[in-house]
């Protein structure tokens, strides 16, 4: 047995919904609908997105009631699953570039940039721990096909606006975190290490406390104008908002709507002090690189290192897991970019895996919208940046309920170029399962081709793998 595949297995718990989870304790499961009921507005999941839209619903007009209805327990998908990174990144910004202009573009990247501080300031607004470090997010390069990506990258981003980035060579990375090979890095002000459970149960806490009725235990089978059909009744209301992210191709009439796309992660066990000094990051930033398969870290407020990737990026007919359960050689590949980056690892053992999903659409563009004849809305697509795009989406969609109940009047977010934005659907099977496997499958060949040659800029792989994807 290879040592990364016993730093694996020795002692492994694998799933359990995710470290977060272990970490912090399952919650107590709230009661679910006990029969037909009604309200002025119903959400259908009890995720980040769901759950913030609640609260600034309440926020706002104190007055409305407000019901939120969830299939397991608030917090059982990607928003208890996620590498907790609490950051700006905005899924499609150039095609709503394209679509609308380079200055409404700028807008979305703004309000994203003001979403970090936000989060952070409600948290500390409502009192609970969150476990959150406001430390940026360092991006690193390893290849010189990576530098230039991160050049061009860093680039991009002044030109959205982002006046407070810094772009570092390999010594100034260094002295931030000790990557193995690093040859530079962009940095952004704009994000924080967060805890996503103790972020979900918070947010969920006092979204409870303000009179919102949670209902936990269940799920939603059907979502129609003016109601939310459950096993157990209806919930009928003038609005009915669907907050389901990678879980709602399981909703009648969604299957091709967004493809919950895998995501899987491993973490540590606590690292010691000399350990520590083998690899810095005292700033604590939220890590990720530039591979074209990228991964994602973060230093744990308990002293591991929790770091995610792809992994089995997709099951055929967008099934779900149940229990956040990840193959083995997930977990050992996971375990091998750890070393890769911090060599002086090499011992370390990994105590936690898991994995979940998160919902992509055909044009990898996230949305808002909300649907004036009907009073359906939605929001998702965040394509793996939710933990802050949630936030904002749910501002949004407080803002559209109360525009079109007459409450007020258009506001910054409601001009917003995600809003209303339109999508085709997936592919059926088994053309989508196909496509998704060979796309990553391109993205990884692309990746080891770029380490392997040194090229100086990106694969032809991956410029192939991007048209599949639907990305330009």
């Amino acid at each position: 047995m290879s040592s990364s595949a016993s730093g694996v297995v020795n002692g492994l718990v694998n799933g359990g919904i995710s470290f977060w989870y272990a970490d912090e304790g399952l919650p107590q499961v709230r009661e679910p609908l006990a029969g037909d009921t009604s309200a002025d507005v119903v959400i259908v999941g009890g995720g980040y997105t769901g759950l913030w839209t609640a609260y600034y619903l309440k926020k706002a007009a104190p007055s409305l009631r407000v019901t939120v209805l969830e299939q397991r327990f608030c917090g059982y998908g990607a928003s208890g699953r996620n590498g907790g990174w609490l950051y700006n990144g905005v899924a499609g910004r150039d095609r709503y570039a394209k679509l609308h202009g380079h200055d409404a573009a700028v807008r979305l990247q703004r309000a994203m940039n003001d979403t970090v501080g936000e989060v952070v300031r409600v948290v500390a607004e409502e009192g609970f721990d969150a476990g959150v470090h406001q430390g940026g997010v360092l991006e690193v390069a390893r290849t010189p096909a990576q530098l230039a990506r991160l050049r061009d990258f860093h680039a991009h981003e002044l030109s959205y606006g982002e006046r407070d980035r810094e772009l570092y060579g390999a010594r100034e990375t260094a002295e931030r975190v000790r990557v193995a090979g690093a040859v530079g890095s962009s940095w952004t002000p704009h994000g924080a290490r967060v805890h996503p459970v103790k972020l979900v149960k918070g947010i969920a806490a006092a979204v409870a406390a303000l009179g919102v009725e949670i209902h936990e235990s269940t799920p939603v089978t059907e979502i129609l104008p003016g109601r939310a059909v459950t096993p157990y009744g209806t919930v009928r209301a003038p609005y009915v908002l669907r907050c389901t992210e990678g879980f709602t191709a399981a909703l009648k009439g969604e299957r091709r709507t967004w493809l919950p796309m895998n995501s899987s992660m491993i973490a540590t066990e606590p690292l010691t002090e000399e350990q520590w000094a083998a690899v810095g990051w005292e700033g604590r930033e939220a890590l990720g690189d530039m591979a074209h398969a990228y991964m994602y870290a973060q230093r744990t407020a308990d002293g591991r290192i929790a770091l995610g990737g792809r992994g089995v990026p997709y099951r055929f007919g967008s099934r779900t897991d149940n229990d956040g359960r990840t193959r083995l050689e997930t977990a050992a590949a996971l375990r091998e970019i750890l070393v890769g980056f911090f060599p002086a690892l090499a011992g370390v053992r990994v105590a936690h895996a898991w994995s979940g999903v998160l919902g992509v659409p055909r044009d990898w563009c996230a949305t808002v919208t909300l649907d004036r004849d009907t009073g359906i809305g939605w929001a998702g697509g965040y394509v793996g940046s939710g933990v802050a795009t949630a936030n904002l989406a749910a501002r949004t969609l407080r803002d559209l309920v109360r525009l079109d109940s007459g409450e007020d009047g258009r506001t910054d977010l409601t001009d917003l170029p995600w809003v209303g934005h339109k999508v085709r659907r997936w592919e059926p099977e088994p053309l989508r399962w196909l496509g998704v496997r060979g796309m990553y499958a391109t993205y990884r060949a692309a990746d080891r081709r770029e380490t392997e040659h040194h090229a100086a800029g990106s694969s032809r792989l991956a410029r192939v793998a991007d048209r599949v994807a639907g990305r330009h």
